[in-house]
């Protein structure tokens, strides 16, 4: 009897040396993934911005989202948070967040580069990847409201705008996200 009390101990020192090494192993050979550091908490490590809005009143029931009932706008107009932090963006209505690098400026955005969407019909999406660094999902193909999260690793003020053509270039829908150093 104690042969097999100290076979099944050892089994079960192996499993356990296994299943740490590969799960230390795991953590490590995933980009992005904190490695031997404590996750970003607290203040400032996340924000949450409402990309677009249904304004009041409106009746979406059972599945109605009226073009004229939403507003095109960030708020808040400047979200802040720490390097290493997140940005919810709850999106309400047909828009698509694009991100730019640190230092973009709406003016810098080439507004005749353009895609069409892939479910018709619907305007064009701005398409200028010089200094993009997110692009969002496709609104012809997704529900009028969802939930997309952008990560911020450096410091630096990056331009966010809508990549619906009219929303961005009429209505002047973009914002920006500053990010402080951590």
């Amino acid at each position: 009897m104690t042969r097999l009390r100290l076979s099944i101990i050892c089994a079960v020192a192996i499993l356990a040396i296994g299943l740490t090494t590969y799960f230390a192993t795991a953590r490590e050979g995933h980009p992005g993934h904190a490695s031997g550091s404590a996750a970003l908490d607290g203040p400032l490590s996340n924000a949450t911005v409402s990309f677009g809005e249904w304004m009041t009143p409106v009746d979406r029931f059972p599945n109605n989202s009226p073009a004229a009932a939403n507003h095109h706008e960030l708020i808040p107009r400047v979200a802040t948070i720490k390097a290493g932090g997140t940005v919810n963006f709850i999106i309400a209505g047909f828009h698509q967040v694009n991100v730019y690098a640190d230092g973009t400026q709406p003016e810098d955005i080439n507004t005749t580069l353009t895609v069409p969407v892939t479910q018709p019909p619907g305007p064009p999406l701005i398409n200028d990847p010089n200094n993009r660094i997110y692009r969002g999902l496709d609104p012809s193909l997704q529900p009028r409201d969802r939930v997309e999260v952008a990560h911020f690793a450096n410091p630096g003020t990056y331009l966010v705008i809508c990549g619906v053509f009219p929303h961005f270039v009429n209505d002047r829908m973009f914002g920006f996200v500053r990010v402080l150093p951590n």
